[in-house]
This record gives structure tokens, C-alpha cells and sequence, in this order.
């Protein structure tokens, strides 16, 4: 194994680990402990589904114009509407508004 490869995994794992905890705590502050686990089941599928979809984009976009500018840009654009509507979410509601 080529050590940069080795050094790609340990912080690949890292970043693995540092975001599902954050992100169960988040589940279970806005929803609920009832609601946690199966929301954040929800949460990880959805990621898998997006995820999978986004890395068959960026190898169509690869095949057709040889290289991964263009799959890099439209992630950043697709970051960037994306923080826009997470920003938007639940704005000056109260929990019991959010939940039900």
C-alpha cells in the first residue's frame, strides 16, 4: 500500500467518525430521543442515496469532458444553495412547530 494512501485512510476515518455524533445529538435535540434513531436512519440513507448519485455524476462528467473540474464546481454551487436552505430551516419556530 503506498503510504499516501495509508495516511487517505486514517483521515478519511476520522472524518467518518467526527460527523455521525454531531449528527445523531442533532436528531435528538430537534426531534426528540423517541424520534432520534429512526430519523437519523432516514439521514444516513439519504446520504448513501445522495452520495452514490453524486459520485455516478462526477464519473459521467469525467467520461464526457475528461477530468473533475466541472463535478468539483457544481458541488461547490450545490454546497452553497444547499447552506442557504439549511440556514432557512425552522427559522423562528418553536420546537413543538418543528416536531409535529
Amino acid at each position: 500500500m503506498h503510504p499516501s494512501t495509508l495516511v487517505f485512510v486514517v483521515f478519511y476515518g476520522l472524518d467518518w467518525i467526527a460527523t455521525v455524533p454531531p449528527t445523531l445529538m442533532l436528531c435528538r435535540t430537534i426531534l426528540g430521543p423517541e424520534r432520534a434513531t429512526v430519523i437519523y436512519g432516514w439521514v444516513f440513507a439519504a446520504h448513501q442515496v445522495g452520495g452514490s448519485i453524486a459520485a455516478f455524476g462526477a464519473a459521467v462528467l469525467r467520461v464526457q469532458f475528461g477530468d473533475y473540474a466541472i463535478a468539483f464546481y457544481l458541488s461547490g454551487l450545490a454546497c452553497l444553495i444547499t447552506s442557504y436552505f439549511v440556514l432557512q430551516i425552522a427559522k423562528g419556530q418553536t420546537r413543538e412547530a418543528i416536531t409535529t
